[in-house]
């Protein structure tokens, strides 16, 4: 057999230099490729039967992290734990909230595919659940606004009522994702939530679910000149549902002088809504907000457009305690432009002042994380403190119980009088 290699050597001398050529180039390929990707956090596995190489990252951007560890946790969870196997798709989602939720911050938040998909039908005015906006306040899981319409709301659930127990078990260090989860469900099943409203006892409250869907915006002809507007939140439908009741509003109501805005219970949503609608009732120019980034840059919105309401003598704003974000832009934009013409009613909103950017993966997951916080016309922030109304009026339980709204009672009484 040697003799037969020899001769075809002679035979095909370039054969064995292209052959000779392409090893050592293979050679010295896998030399410096395994030392850029080994310098910069990958691992090279490559795996003989069936021959594959896969190019794995262990490491993290910053140097100082060994994703080693981590690795190691995975393997010996995944292969010692009593109840093996375990999903890997739920081990890697549990792995990324835990590591979302140790920046201490509520509002930045990994939602599974199933948990974002019910967070965007939310905002679209359409899911199935109890319809209540949730939140976490000092580590308690709270109810910042039932919805109009909702189950929770025909079950007495109120906002600022703390979720103490979700069917028995204890609520104690729960997510928000975790939350939602544990309480959105199929139409026609129940859930029993203990709630906690201020020093009283825990009491249970059974919610029969149901489909939810709402317009976010709803307007009434009150007499005497004056337009009630409700916004129930600030979705991807909002600007659509706004223009409607404004069109219909200049053409149905012949006098038309005094409005009254609805932002109760109304717990947030776009920012990009919350500026358009305020848009309606302040000059080309005026800032409606300001974003502050984390190096203390401040980006101001102004109104761009030319609104249907810009010249209203008079306007009222309800707020209570589930009024949050988008609907304390649009209450502080219009306040600290117009002044004395919007006179807000009711008790302090909720106080979130922090803007949150959605980044939606393939899988249908998405990260919502916490880039910003946003501040008054004045540059006020008012993050976990609120929005003080000029006129305090509060919502009692014998009111509430005997369907009596002195807010907007108050607003309504004052509009007559413009």
């Amino acid at each position: 057999m040697d003799s037969q290699v020899h001769e075809e050597e002679k035979v095909n001398p370039l054969k064995i230099f292209q052959r000779n050529l392409i090893v050592f180039l293979l050679i010295v390929g896998a030399f410096y490729g395994g030392h850029y990707y080994g310098k910069r956090g990958y691992e090279i596995d490559i795996k003989r039967n069936p021959p594959s190489v896969e190019i794995k990252n262990r490491n993290s951007s910053s140097s100082e992290i060994d994703f080693a560890h981590f690795w190691e946790v995975w393997e010996l969870a995944r292969t010692k734990h009593l109840d093996r196997p375990h999903d890997p798709e739920d081990m890697l989602n549990g792995a990324i909230i835990g590591m979302v939720n140790s920046l201490g911050d509520p509002y930045t938040s990994f939602l599974p595919a199933e948990a974002n998909e019910l967070v965007i039908s939310s905002l679209n005015g359409k899911y199935q659940g109890i319809g209540a906006e949730l939140g976490l306040r000092e580590g308690r899981l709270i109810v910042i606004a039932p919805l109009d319409g909702s189950p929770a709301k025909s079950a007495g659930v109120r906002s600022g009522d703390c979720i103490v127990e979700i069917a028995g078990e204890n609520t104690l260090g729960i997510t928000l994702t975790e939350a939602v989860a544990k309480i959105r469900g199929d139409e026609g099943t129940t859930i029993t939530l203990t709630l906690q409203r201020g020093q009283e006892e825990p009491f249970e409250v059974p919610i029969k679910r149901g489909v939810i869907t709402l317009s976010s915006v709803t307007w009434e002809d009150k007499g005497d000149g004056t337009a009630y507007i409700r916004v129930s939140r600030f979705g991807s439908d909002t600007n659509k549902d706004w223009n409607k009741a404004v069109s219909e509003i200049n053409v149905q109501m012949a006098e038309f002088d005094t409005l009254v805005l609805d932002l109760r219970g109304n717990p947030g949503g776009y920012m990009d809504s919350a500026v358009y609608l305020a848009s309606e009732f302040l000059d080309r120019g005026d800032v409606v907000m300001y974003q502050e980034n984390a190096l203390g840059e401040e980006d101001p919105y102004e109104d761009t457009r030319v609104g249907a309401f810009e010249d209203l003598p008079a306007m009222f704003v309800l707020m209570d305690g589930g009024s949050a974000s988008a609907s304390e832009i649009l209450a502080a934009g219009l306040k600290e432009n117009l002044g004395e013409e919007v006179t807000i009613i009711g008790v302090t909103s909720f106080g979130k002042g922090t803007i949150q950017d959605a980044k939606d993966f393939s899988d249908g997951s998405a990260l919502h994380v916490t880039i910003a916080k946003w501040l008054t016309p004045e540059k006020n922030w008012v993050h976990e403190k609120g929005i003080d109304p000029d006129i305090d009026v509060e919502l009692t339980i014998e009111d509430f119980n005997e369907e009596r709204d002195p807010q907007l009672e108050k607003a309504l009484e004052l509009a007559k009088e413009i």
